[in-house]
C-alpha cells in the first residue's frame, strides 16, 4: 500500500501554507510580475525565474575581502605548538635543506650565518625566526580598480579561483585540454563573481599559446577583462620579470617598487628542496617588494610523513628557509606562510580530498603562521572528483569549511577545481561561487545591532502569531537569510514542472548567463595600447616553443 502524502495530517504546513498565501512580500508580486500575474505551481517562470532576477542573469554587487567577525579554530596547545617548533628547527639544524642550482641563495644563507655543505644549508637554531622579523604581518595588494585592493593577512580572508589545471570540464560536458579562450572565460567568470576578490593567477593552462609566450596573454588577460588584483607568472625568472615590467605599465615604476600589486605562488619542490624555477621567481618578486606565497605542495605519506605532526614539522621547516631568504633579498618584502595539504590513498596513492588529516594540517599550519606573524595561505574548495557531483560537493565543502575556520587569509583554489587540480570545471565553479558567498556570510558572525536584536519584532508579533509579515521581517528580509544562485528549495512539483534540474544543470545555466552578460571593466586605452606593444614585441623577439 502506498500512503499518500496529504497535508491534512500535518497541521503546521498547512498553517504555514495559509500565512504564506496571506503574506504579501516583494517576491510573491516580483513572482506575479514574471509570470504575467499568472500564480499556481505550473505557470511558467517560477523559482528558477525568481532565481534568475536575484542573479540578474548577472553575478549582483561585488563583496569586499572578508573581514573575519568570528573566532578562530585551533586544534593545538602551547605545547603541541611548541613541540612542533622545536622540532622543525632540528630538521632545519640537522637535517637542512637543499637550495639547488642558485648560487646566489646558498651564498645570501652564508653570509647570514648558515651552515653551507655544496646546495645544502644548515641553519642555526633561531636564524630563519630572526630573519623573517622584518617581513609585515599584513599587506595591501593593490588592484588597478582601489575599490577592488584586499588587505592580506591579520583577520582578512581573500578568496581567489582555482590555479594551474591543463584540462578544463567545459559547458557540454567535455574534459579537454584548456584554451586561452578558456582562460578568459574564467577571468571573466572570476571578475563578476560576487564572492571571489582576487583574479588568481593560472586558472587553467592555454595549451594552445607557446609555452614560453603564453605567461604574456594570461597576465593581459587579467589586466584586460578583470579590475581586481592578480598573480604573477613563477614558470621561469625571465617570465617574472615580464610580469612585473607589466605590471609598471599599469601602475607606474614608482608605485610597484613602492607597494604590492602582484601574491605569486612559490612552491617547495618537497620533502624538503627548492629548485631554481621557484627561486628565480621567488627572487624577483622579492626585489620589486611583490608578495611571495612560500608553499610546500604536501601529498602526506609521499612527499611528508603519514602523521598530522610529521607533516606539519616538515611544512614548518620548509616555509622557514624559503620565506627567510625573501627577506635576504629585499627586508620588508610581503611573504606568505603557505601550505597545500593533502593526503593519499594508501591503495592507489592518488591524491583525496575532504578529509580530516589535511583539515587538522591546516588548522595547525594556521596557528604555526600567527606565531610567526606572517599571513596564511591554505585550502580552497578542494576534491577529487571528475564531475561537478555529489563527492565534488562533499569534499569541497569539507575543505572550505575547515579552511574558513582556521582563518585563512588567502585561499587559492576557492573556486572551479576538480580531479585533483587537473581540470577546471564551469559548472563546478558556479556551484563554488554560491558556497563561497555563504562562507563569508558565515565570517560575518552575529549581528548584535539593534536591528539584529529585534526585540521591535518580538514585541510586535507576541505569543501565537508569526512573523511574516511584522514590520521587521518586511524591512529585513530581502537580506535576512543568504540565498542561493544554485539550490533548488522549492516543492517536489514545481522541481519537475521546471524540467527536474540538477544542481549541475542550474550551474550551467548560470554559467551561460553570466558568460552572455559579460561587460569588460574601463581600461585607459593609453595603457591598453602599452600592453599590447610590449607583449607583441616580447613574442617576436624569440621563437615559438611548445616545450
Amino acid at each position: 500500500m502506498v500512503v499518500g502524502y496529504d497535508l491534512e495530517e500535518r497541521p503546521r504546513a498547512t498553517r504555514l501554507e495559509r500565512i504564506l498565501e496571506e503574506t504579501t512580500m516583494s517576491d510573491n508580486l516580483t513572482a506575479e510580475q514574471e509570470t504575467g500575474g499568472r500564480r499556481g505551481r505550473g505557470a511558467s517562470g517560477g523559482a528558477a525565474a525568481r532565481r534568475a532576477a536575484r542573479s540578474g542573469g548577472g553575478p549582483g554587487t561585488q563583496l569586499t575581502y572578508i573581514k573575519r567577525k568570528i573566532p578562530l579554530y585551533e586544534v593545538l596547545g602551547e605545547e603541541g605548538i611548541s613541540l612542533i617548533e622545536h622540532n622543525a628547527d632540528t630538521v632545519l639544524e640537522e637535517i637542512g635543506i637543499d637550495f639547488r642550482d642558485d648560487a646566489e641563495a646558498l651564498e645570501l644563507f652564508r653570509q647570514a650565518g648558515a651552515d653551507v655543505k655544496g646546495e645544502r644549508v644548515h641553519f642555526p637554531r633561531g636564524l630563519p625566526r630572526s630573519l623573517l622579523k622584518t617581513a609585515p604581518k599584513t599587506y595591501t595588494q593593490h588592484a588597478r580598480n582601489p575599490a577592488r585592493n584586499v588587505e592580506i593577512g591579520d583577520k582578512a580572508t581573500v578568496f581567489a579561483p582555482v590555479y594551474g589545471p591543463p584540462f578544463v570540464r567545459d559547458l557540454d560536458g567535455n574534459r579537454r585540454y584548456a584554451t586561452i579562450e578558456d582562460f578568459r572565460n574564467f577571468v571573466k567568470l572570476s571578475y563578476m563573481a560576487p564572492s571571489i576578490h582576487h583574479s588568481g593567477g593560472t586558472v587553467c593552462e592555454p595549451v594552445d599559446v607557446p609555452v614560453n609566450k603564453r605567461h604574456l596573454d594570461m597576465i593581459y588577460s587579467h589586466i584586460k577583462y578583470s579590475d581586481k588584483p592578480f598573480m604573477g607568472s613563477v614558470t621561469a625568472p625571465e617570465r617574472a620579470e615580464d610580469t612585473v615590467a607589466i605590471a609598471k605599465i599599469v601602475f607606474g615604476d614608482d608605485f610597484v617598487e613602492n607597494n604590492t600589486v602582484l601574491t605569486s605562488l612559490i612552491n617547495a619542490n618537497s620533502p624538503m628542496v627548492f629548485d631554481e624555477t621557484m627561486l628565480g621567481a621567488l627572487k624577483v618578486y622579492a626585489r620589486h617588494n611583490q608578495a611571495c606565497i612560500v608553499t610546500p605542495f604536501i601529498l602526506a605519506g609521499a612527499m611528508s610523513p603519514v602523521t598530522v605532526a610529521g607533516t606539519l614539522t616538515q611544512v614548518l621547516a620548509e616555509v622557514l628557509a624559503g620565506a627567510s631568504l625573501t627577506q635576504l633579498i629585499r627586508p620588508g618584502a610581503p611573504v606568505l606562510f603557505g601550505t597545500f595539504a593533502s593526503s593519499i590513498s594508501m591503495q592507489s596513492g592518488a591524491p583525496t580530498f575532504g578529509t580530516p588529516e589535511p583539515s587538522l594540517v591546516s588548522y595547525g599550519a594556521a596557528q604555526l603562521a600567527r606565531r610567526l606573524g606572517l599571513p596564511f595561505r591554505t585550502g580552497g574548495s578542494l576534491c577529487a572528483s571528475k564531475i561537478a557531483d555529489a563527492q565534488a560537493a562533499y569534499e569541497s565543502a569539507n575543505t572550505l569549511n575547515s579552511t574558513l575556520l582556521a582563518g585563512t587569509n588567502f585561499v587559492l583554489h576557492a573556486a572551479g577545481w576538480l580531479e585533483g587540480g587537473l581540470s577546471s570545471g564551469y559548472e563546478k565553479f558556479m556551484m563554488d561561487v554560491d558556497q563561497l558567498g555563504m562562507a563569508q556570510k558565515m565570517a560575518e558572525g552575529v549581528d548584535l545591532s539593534e536591528n539584529g536584536q529585534a526585540m521591535d519584532a518580538i514585541r510586535q508579533v507576541g505569543p501565537g502569531s508569526h512573523y511574516l509579515g511584522c514590520d521587521h521581517t518586511q524591512a529585513n528580509f530581502q537580506t535576512a537569510f543568504y540565498r542561493s544562485s544554485i539550490a533548488d528549495n522549492n516543492s517536489y512539483e514545481q522541481w519537475l514542472a521546471e524540467g527536474e534540474k540538477s544542481a549541475a544543470q542550474r550551474a550551467n545555466e548560470l554559467c551561460r548567463r553570466w558568460l552572455e552578460s559579460y561587460e569588460a571593466p574601463h581600461l585607459d586605452p593609453a595603457i591598453d595600447e602599452a600592453l599590447v606593444d610590449f607583449i607583441t614585441q616580447k613574442k617576436n623577439s624569440m621563437p615559438d616553443a611548445f616545450t
